[in-house]
């Protein structure tokens, strides 16, 4: 079973809100970025990783968690964050019932996660072998 197969699968046994609530998180991720990856890490976490990850995802008895790997360094004008503020790098938005998903501020941030993604790959990496990593995922 791949990544986006286990995903699925996890919100399908997700029967009350917190389902609801992780698909539309899914929905509003992929479509910020047409080259996000699904991944399935951590022994059963959905995490989505565009030139590293952006952020990964978990369903908990009272709330769904969405933690952004490099959180503190993403601009938040929307104030979306509301968990691990003290952290140096992860920042989180914790997803209680009823609360309503800011899909245009959630899609920047994850636009905003994406371009520090890059930006510090472009940073790490010499410029010739970054485009030879692009070309190689292609095949």
């Amino acid at each position: 079973m791949n990544p986006s197969e286990r995903i699925d699968q996890l919100i399908a046994k997700l029967t009350d809100w917190r389902g609801k609530t992780f698909a539309k998180i899914r929905k509003s991720i992929l479509k910020a970025d047409r080259e996000i990856i699904e991944e399935w890490k951590w022994m059963g976490s959905p995490v989505w990783s565009h030139d590293g990850i952006i952020a990964v995802a978990n369903a908990h008895k009272e709330k769904v968690k969405l933690t952004f790997a490099h959180g503190a360094r993403l601009p938040d004008p929307d104030k979306l964050f509301n968990a691990g503020l003290e952290g140096n790098a992860w920042r989180a938005i914790d997803f209680f019932e009823g609360d309503k998903i800011n899909e245009r501020a959630l899609k920047n941030l994850v636009r905003a996660a994406v371009d520090y993604n890059q930006t510090n790959l472009k940073k790490k990496t010499p410029a010739g072998t970054r485009a030879k990593v692009r070309k190689s995922k292609k095949r």
